[in-house]
């Protein structure tokens, strides 16, 4: 790994849009970036763009970043665990799959929930992961030091960290990305049939529809790959959706005003709850100190504990004892929520104590 010294150096594999802004975003915080993809035009427009130093690969690389398809993840970030000796994580949006077939400790599963209609590295922006949700998914076999690594990298680039297992990351991606994209696509599709009987449908679309359907303009050639990869928990989102469909059909077919303005009423202040990124200030955070045992999986249990509760670590570091077998992790979460993640740990037979910072 680099020394403190050192320029830090990270390398990115694939440079389209995500891989790009990676690319971008590391430099600015004076990263050295090598990166490569299996379009050579491709990473010689990185390079040309700024988001790479050098083309290839860069065996002293602290952290790779894989940006491949879905489909090929698995093989990229083998390659990338072979190319060198630093940490490897991923930004492919299914994640229990890979977990299955990458059992290294230096691989951290990962997830920016970002993205643009921009399509390929010129719609890189370094911000463009700024007050996004970046996800992790530790397991047993993670490395606590290379977790630790690769959540302190993404948290510099303005990203809200949050671990989940990998199979509880591809349930909640269905249904807060997967089918939502497949949805707007749907009615996007059924709008472009009628404009072919209608011309001025299209015309007539308000900011309602094109809100809702913006996200049917991505980049179509990455879906394929993620419908298979995660088509057991995607299926089973669609499902509900249907059902949910078929009760609003009833309750707009029997002219129920009273059921469809609680429908909608429900709906709306769920909308106006959902949660928002905000600045946290000292006097408003808490620090967890939580001894552990040198064993296998438990960073994973504990950061996945907090995710699960939906409580955001802002910061996280784990001191190690002279003896080798123990350590103390140390989180940095919101205050109001000391209470929840101390009861919560203790229920799982740990002795935190929670210190206010404020």
């Amino acid at each position: 790994m680099t020394s403190p010294n050192d320029q830090p150096r990270a390398g990115v594999v694939g440079t389209g849009l995500i891989g790009g802004s990676i690319g971008l975003a590391l430099r600015a915080k004076g990263w050295h970036v090598t990166g490569r993809d299996r379009d050579e035009a491709r990473a010689a427009r990185a390079l040309e763009l700024g988001a790479l130093d050098a083309v290839g690969d860069d065996p002293e690389a602290d952290v790779t970043f894989v940006a491949t398809p879905v489909g090929v993840m698995a093989a990229s970030v083998r390659e990338a665990l072979d190319a060198g000796r630093g940490w490897v994580t991923d930004v492919g949006s299914v994640k229990a799959a890979l977990a299955g077939e990458v059992d290294d400790p230096r691989f951290v599963g990962g997830h920016p929930m970002a993205g643009s209609e921009q399509e390929g590295v010129d719609g890189a922006d370094a911000a463009l992961f700024e007050g996004a949700t970046w996800v992790l998914t530790p397991t047993a076999s993670t490395d606590p030091e290379g977790y630790a690594r690769v959540r302190s990298v993404v948290s510099s680039l303005g990203a809200d960290v949050v671990a989940v297992s990998p199979e509880r990351h591809d349930a909640l991606v269905a249904l807060v990305s997967h089918v939502p994209h497949l949805t707007a696509a749907t009615l996007m599709g059924l709008a472009a049939e009628g404009a072919e009987e209608h011309a001025t449908l299209l015309r007539l679309a308000a900011g309602g529809f094109r809100d809702m359907t913006r996200i049917a303009a991505g980049h179509p050639g990455i879906w394929p790959d993620i419908c298979a990869e995660n088509r057991g928990a995607i299926v089973a989102v669609l499902d509900q959706l249907i059902e949910a469909l078929g009760q609003m059909r009833r309750t707009v077919d029997a002219a129920d005003r009273d059921a469809l303005l609680d429908w909608l009423e429900r709906a709306r202040v769920a909308r106006l709850n959902l949660p928002s990124r905000a600045a946290a200030r000292p006097e408003n955070l808490a620090e967890v100190r939580v001894p552990v045992p040198d064993r296998p999986g438990v960073l994973a249990e504990i950061t996945t504990l907090a995710g699960e509760l939906a409580v955001n670590i802002h910061d996280l570091e784990i001191a190690h004892s002279a003896e080798g077998d123990r350590g103390v992790l140390l989180l940095v979460i919101d205050a109001e929520s000391g209470d929840l993640v101390r009861g919560a740990l203790l229920a799982r037979g740990f002795r935190p104590s929670v210190q206010a910072l404020g």
